[in-house]
C-alpha cells in the first residue's frame, strides 16, 4: 500500500510538471486597494462589441471561450487620458468555443459548479480601475484595478494596449494572466489530467460616449 501510495504521489508530480501555463505575461497581484473618485468624461462601454476571452491549458490540451461583458464606463481626464473606469462581468455567460455538443455542454456545466466559479453564490464578478500609469511601450499603460472574482477581491496590474482615444470614442486590448488560486478556484482537475495555475485572459475594451 505505501509503494502504490509514493507511486501515486510521484505519477501527479510528473502529470504536474507537465502542465503549461498559457501563454502570456502574468498580471501583478496584491491584496485590493481603495479605488480613489474619479471625475471627467464618461464613456459607455459597448458592450455588443467588448468582449472578454479566456483560455486555460491541461495536460492533454487546452480550452478557450468567452465572457459576456454587461455594463460598464471609461473616465477620461480632461486632457482625455484614461483616468478611471469599470466593468461588470456576467459568469453566468461563460462559453466554451472550442468544443460543440455534449462536451461543450459538460465544460460549461463545470466552469460554473463549485469546482471552479460558484456561478449561482457569484453570477457576477467585476473589475475597478484604481490607477493608470504609462507602460515602456508607446501606446501602452499599465493600468491596475481590483478584480472580484468568485467573491475574492484582489488587485492586479496589467499592460494593455491604447488603440484609439478621441473626445467620445475610446478602444483598448489587453493579455494578460492570472493565477485561478488567488481567487478560490483550486481545483486540480484529474490525477492524469491536470489543470495549468494560470488562466489566460484577453479583453477587448470599447466605449462611446
Amino acid at each position: 500500500m505505501k509503494k502504490i501510495s509514493i507511486l501515486l504521489g510521484a505519477t501527479a508530480i510528473f502529470f504536474a510538471s507537465c502542465v503549461g501555463n498559457p501563454e502570456g505575461d502574468k498580471a501583478e497581484t496584491t491584496d485590493a486597494v481603495e479605488a480613489s473618485a474619479s471625475t471627467g468624461n464618461e464613456l459607455a462601454l459597448n458592450t455588443t462589441d467588448s468582449k472578454l476571452h479566456w483560455e486555460g491549458n491541461k495536460v492533454t490540451g487546452k480550452h478557450n471561450g468567452q465572457v459576456n461583458i454587461s455594463s460598464g464606463k471609461i473616465i477620461l481626464d480632461e486632457e482625455g487620458n484614461l483616468s478611471g473606469g469599470n466593468f461588470v462581468i456576467d459568469m453566468n455567460s461563460i462559453d466554451v468555443q472550442d468544443l460543440e455538443g455534449e462536451y461543450k455542454e459538460k465544460l460549461t456545466g463545470h466552469l460554473k459548479s463549485d469546482d471552479f466559479f460558484d456561478v449561482e453564490n457569484h453570477p457576477e464578478a467585476k473589475f475597478e480601475i484604481t490607477s493608470v500609469a504609462k507602460a515602456e511601450t508607446e501606446g501602452h499603460l499599465l493600468i491596475s484595478g481590483n478584480l472580484t472574482l468568485r467573491g475574492v477581491t484582489k488587485n492586479i496590474t496589467f499592460d494593455a494596449q491604447i488603440n484609439n482615444v478621441t473626445e467620445g470614442n475610446f478602444a483598448a486590448t489587453a493579455d494578460f494572466n492570472i493565477a485561478r488560486e488567488d481567487f478560490g478556484v483550486s481545483y486540480a482537475g484529474k490525477a492524469d489530467d491536470l489543470i495549468s495555475k494560470e488562466i489566460n485572459i484577453k479583453i477587448d475594451l470599447i466605449a462611446k460616449s
